[in-house]
């Protein structure tokens, strides 16, 4: 064997055997527990997107719908360390180590915690003719009435559920929760008329509050939002009531540290873009852009608060 050809063996093995680092450096999948035209699937393909251009490589989001996230949340806690596969996560991921008897994952072992994304504050919304304008009348109205009204629940065991929940529990009102399987079902019927109350993202509810069909009561916010300067904070009646729900982006345990902080810093700088700030004003969205660590005792304070919530609420899964 002459030496060019030994040469071209040597440097095809070479290939064959670096492909899967190529491949990691190349193409990263942004997996989502969600489908296409959700929430958390926009605010990941903006993401994907900005972090395409900063870090010469593509990002492709995968939707994996299911199980509230734990679909995705599987495949990248059992995927290779590489920087190939990362999981653009929900709330959802600190509430469904307690709302699921078992997971097939541990939420804060399996995974390397890399950037906060950003915050969704809700907002509590009724029908048009509930003779409530605020937070205040309502909880008087629903103690004036134990029963009577009723609340539709976008997702059991969802946040906005989860929230609803410790208002009644909090502010001691008793309205019946109705199950739905979206907040968009659920809005119409309230714009209907044949529900009296949601908790929605504002993005959602934006139009519809725009257009007189619904009116805000109160934002789950610790503090009242620019956009809504006349609505009040359920915890100006409630005191200590803060419910946002947040995305946040991981990857699977075992990262290298290099290529970990590299993709937060990324993350972090997409924040900034004109283009992501805009997607987030549309949304309704609120910039986190926090860092591995504080990111990390993040999450781990979420899990065990919401554990308690899940506990008195009794919450179950779908």
């Amino acid at each position: 064997m002459n030496r060019r050809k030994t040469l071209c063996l040597l440097g095809g093995g070479a290939v064959a055997l670096a492909s899967p680092w190529v491949r990691a450096q190349t193409v990263t999948r942004l997996l989502v527990g969600a489908t296409p035209g959700g929430g958390t699937d926009i605010v990941a393909r903006q993401l994907a997107l900005e972090l395409s251009s900063r870090l010469g490589r593509q990002f492709i989001v995968d939707n994996r719908p299911g199980a509230a996230g734990n679909i995705a949340a599987q495949a990248v806690a059992k995927s290779a360390p590489d920087g190939a596969t990362l999981l653009l996560s929900y709330t959802s991921h600190a509430i469904n180590p307690s709302l699921y008897g078992k997971l097939p994952f541990d939420a804060v072992a399996d995974f390397t915690p890399l950037a906060g994304i950003a915050s969704l504050p809700g907002i509590l919304v009724a029908r048009s003719g509930l003779p409530a304008k605020d937070i205040k009348e309502l909880i008087a109205l629903a103690k004036s009435k134990p029963g009577k009204l009723n609340i539709a629940i976008a997702g059991l065991g969802s946040s906005n559920h989860l929230a609803s929940e410790v208002l009644k529990l909090d502010a001691g009102i008793d309205i019946t929760g109705v199950p739905y399987k979206g907040t968009g079902p659920a809005l119409l019927d309230v714009v209907a008329g044949q529900i009296d109350l949601v908790i929605s993202g504002v993005a959602s509810a934006q139009p519809l509050l725009r257009g007189g069909k619904v009116k805000a009561l109160g934002v789950t916010s610790k503090q009242r939002l620019a956009d809504f300067p006349d609505v009040p904070a359920i915890a100006e009646a409630v005191p200590g009531f803060d419910f946002s729900s947040w995305y946040g982006l991981f990857g699977p345990a075992g990262m290298e540290p290099a290529e970990a902080a590299r993709i937060s810093a990324a993350a972090r700088e997409a924040l900034g873009s004109p283009a992501m700030r805009e997607r987030f004003k549309s949304e309704g969205l609120i910039a986190m852009g926090t860092g591995q660590e504080e990111f990390s005792r993040f999450v781990k304070s979420e899990i065990v608060r919401w554990g308690k919530i899940v506990h008195a609420t009794g919450a179950k899964p779908e």
